[in-house]
């Protein structure tokens, strides 16, 4: 089994920074593919960022290419998401997934069998 735990969320301006970090016990972390979603109000979640067990291969969502960038630390067993010119469209509660599934990272979140609790984050205009 897989605990990940979430922190970073919080209140800011468009255009702010915010850096998330997840926080991972149990398995062998070195061995999941790391993703981070996103659910909107009144929206279905969605991929935002992953990379690869190996953390060679790193995917983004079309909407935060270029200002997101996914980081993992094997050694201190976390993967970070740094998130730079915030939009209000931004908003959401983001959620860190693992996933023992596959040689290839999947942006699919049926993918990834293990779930944190996911932290808010609110982009104001």
């Amino acid at each position: 089994q897989v605990q990940l735990v979430e922190s970073g969320g919080g209140l800011v301006q468009a255009g702010d920074s915010l850096r998330l970090s997840c926080a991972a016990s149990g398995r062998t972390f070195s061995s999941l593919h790391m993703g981070w979603f996103r659910q909107a109000p009144g929206k279905e979640r969605e991929f935002v960022a992953g990379m690869s067990r190996s953390g060679v291969t790193t995917r983004y969502a079309d909407s935060v290419k270029g200002r997101f960038t996914i980081s993992r630390d094997n050694a201190k067993i976390t993967v970070n998401l740094q998130m730079n010119s915030l939009k209000p469209e931004d908003t959401a509660v983001y959620y860190c997934a693992g996933s023992s599934m596959g040689l290839l990272l999947s942006i699919e979140e049926e993918k990834f069998a293990y779930w944190g609790q996911g932290t808010q984050v609110a982009v104001s205009s």
